[in-house]
């Protein structure tokens, strides 16, 4: 059976790799090419375009760069086409993705699409683009099963692949260099679960440059409030250290790239850029304030188009403030180090972001998630 994966973001790199994986433990003889990111090339598949050079943020970033992206989805069919799969698996990357769907139903290729848009967001009349061109949906919000149910379209909800990624440990095998030096006595490790951890803020400031270079500098902004904490940049595998170190100088902050799981399970607290950061944050139980900030027409925009009351997953999942959200203008230096005191001190609200935690990983279905989405999607082609 050969596979056509697209996925245009880190995060749909590490759930498209393990939707790979779980793949070949049923079928050795499946075979992939996509588009994504090096966890993917490194489960086998054949990667022809790197999302890298995919990721572009807000309405004015997209119609800025419009012509690159039209030359790729031009690229994108003709490979496609030459590669003749027997399937195509779209993961996430809605504005790319769906185009591609459209085109393939057209040219008589199954479509499956694995990471639902999120149209219960905004653009909820989408969902007849997806009733006419999806063969097959598969979603991992617990609440996703009702939004489409509403629309009459059967969807399959899988569970979270998140909780795959993290529970499997595979992460402290191929990242951690930076902690050889600081290796964890036993002793340590069980003064971690009673939060006496080493003391770290991380900063997760996205994955994509025009991101990073607006988030980056409001988070260091903090720095100088909290002497006594070491604060770490978690750095995108898909940018370079030196673009980072632009922006931090000659400041004491370190960057540790391609290791985000290593410094959660070593993180006191973070500051997060809205996106599927704020929900693996969480799930390694680390407090965290949740920022987010565009361009002042981007923003304008998206107020008018987007339907629901918070901007991160944990909050949409949990149906309440569980943790705090910083957007635009309320994204400053002073909001930030009160928030941020909040969450490191051993206080009420900092235990309670931890209880609603629990409840978060009960909400996301349990581990299993990739294993379940292998199966349906092997049982589809059968069909």
């Amino acid at each position: 059976m050969k596979y056509y994966i697209i996925a245009g973001e880190a995060s749909g790199d590490l759930h498209a790799a393990n939707l790979i994986k779980a793949i070949k433990q049923r079928n050795a003889q499946a075979e992939f090419r996509a588009w994504g990111g090096d966890m993917m090339q490194q489960q086998g598949a054949q990667v022809v375009k790197h999302y890298r050079d995919l990721a572009f943020m807000g309405f004015l970033e997209v119609v800025q760069n419009l012509d690159t992206i039209l030359s790729n989805i031009k690229y994108c069919k003709q490979d496609i086409l030459a590669y003749k799969p027997d399937a195509l698996i779209l993961v996430d990357y809605p504005g790319f993705n769906l185009r591609i769907a459209k085109w393939a139903k057209q040219q008589g290729i199954k479509v499956i699409y694995y990471i639902s848009p999120q149209l219960w967001a905004w653009n909820e009349g989408r969902v007849e683009i997806i009733k006419r061109t999806v063969d097959l949906m598969l979603v991992i919000l617990p609440f996703e099963e009702e939004f489409y149910q509403k629309h009459n379209y059967k969807v399959h909800f899988v569970g979270h692949p998140l909780l795959d990624a993290i529970d499997s440990g595979e992460w402290r095998v191929a990242g951690g260099e930076f902690f050889k030096e600081k290796k964890q006595s036993k002793e340590r490790e069980k003064l971690k679960t009673q939060d006496s951890r080493l003391k770290t803020i991380l900063l997760l400031p996205g994955s994509r440059k025009q991101e990073i270079s607006k988030m980056l500098p409001i988070m260091l902004s903090v720095v100088k409030h909290f002497p006594e904490y070491e604060f770490i940049v978690a750095g995108a595998p898909s940018q370079p250290t030196e673009f980072y170190q632009n922006t931090i100088g000659n400041s004491k902050v370190k960057v540790v790239s391609g290791q985000t799981y290593n410094l959660l399970a070593n993180a006191h607290a973070a500051l997060v850029t809205s996106g599927t950061a704020t929900l693996e944050t969480a799930l390694f139980n680390v407090p965290e304030v949740v920022c987010y900030k565009g361009s002042w027409a981007s923003y304008q925009l998206a107020k008018q188009l987007i339907k629901v009351k918070y901007i991160s997953l944990v909050n949409l999942i949990l149906e309440k403030t569980a943790v705090i959200e910083l957007i635009q203008d309320e994204l400053t230096e002073e909001n930030l180090v009160k928030e941020l005191k909040n969450i490191v001190a051993e206080s009420a609200a900092r235990q309670a972001m931890l209880a609603d935690f629990i409840t978060l990983k009960t909400k996301l279905g349990g581990a299993g998630a990739s294993a379940r989405a292998a199966g349906t999607i092997i049982d589809f082609m059968k069909k």
